[in-house]
């Protein structure tokens, strides 16, 4: 059982829904990403998604895009970003995380370290699962192996538009978690709608049988809590990156910390 697969069965045995907080790797500064995730972790967090910056990140909205290129600027990329995960393994061994990016990253990685070397040195350094926005489910069957092979689960994205062939292309080959894109578009747009949300989870898990994470739109405790009443999981990114993005080097902890607090605190009542 993957760490990630341990920790969404702990919590549903306990009648509880995962936190599951998006931060950029090396945002807002370079060298805060470590303490901001073991920060996000004592604050609630249950699974932290770290994302690795892209110079041309297709899925994602204005807030996560000028995170990445913050980043990018501050020189952050696919090694940097695993060597921060090794030093937050050195103080957390529980908090699973989740690697999101595109797929040109982890290819020039491999090219550059020879074949495999991704998933070697994601799996030594402590990641548990990896989300390639721009991989589809059915080139990804030796990927998955792959991963699996050193612990890791292979995390993929439903939307409203997918099919239902989709679905279970994706249901073959995703464990860990599937992360539901709860609207049209990229992250950070639109309004949420939670009657949409709660319509389609169960045609989700018609075909899937691992836990289901919505994210997309989620911005506050009340959108938290009234999206936990259905999912397994509810993602957060867009709004914690806003909240951090501008804050000077000491209050960037805190501030993510506080906001967290009142999810939690949402999606345990």
């Amino acid at each position: 059982m993957s760490r990630i697969e341990h920790t969404l069965a702990t919590l549903l045995a306990d009648g509880r829904k995962a936190l599951i907080p998006y931060v950029t790797a090396g945002f807002p500064y370079a060298d805060i990403t470590p303490d901001l995730m073991q920060g996000m972790a004592e604050a609630g967090a249950d699974i932290i998604e770290l994302g690795i910056p892209f110079s041309d990140p297709s899925a994602d909205g204005p807030v996560i895009q000028k995170a990445g290129d913050r980043a990018l600027a501050l020189g952050i990329g696919l090694v940097q970003v695993l060597a921060m995960v090794r030093k937050f393994r050195e103080r957390n061994a529980h908090t699973p995380v989740v690697l999101m990016g595109y797929a040109n990253p982890i290819e020039r990685y491999d090219q550059k370290h020879g074949a495999g070397s991704f998933v070697r040195d994601a799996g030594a350094a402590g990641v548990d699962g990896v989300l390639v926005v721009d991989y589809p489910p059915e080139e990804c069957e030796e990927f998955a192996a792959a991963l699996r092979d050193q612990g890791m689960d292979l995390i993929f994205l439903l939307a409203p538009t997918s099919t239902d062939e989709r679905m279970a292309q994706v249901a073959r080959v995703a464990s860990g978690y599937v992360y539901y894109v709860s609207l049209k578009g990229v992250t950070g747009a639109g309004t949420l709608d939670v009657g949409q949300v709660e319509a389609m989870l169960p045609r989700i898990r018609r075909h899937v049988s691992i836990p289901v994470g919505v994210g997309f739109g989620i911005r506050d405790a009340d959108t938290a809590k009234a999206i936990g009443r259905t999912a397994d999981a509810v993602v957060i990114g867009s709004r914690l990156i806003q909240l951090i993005e501008d804050e000077p080097y000491e209050k960037v902890i805190p501030v993510a910390a506080h906001f967290l607090r009142t999810i939690r605190k949402a999606l345990d009542a």
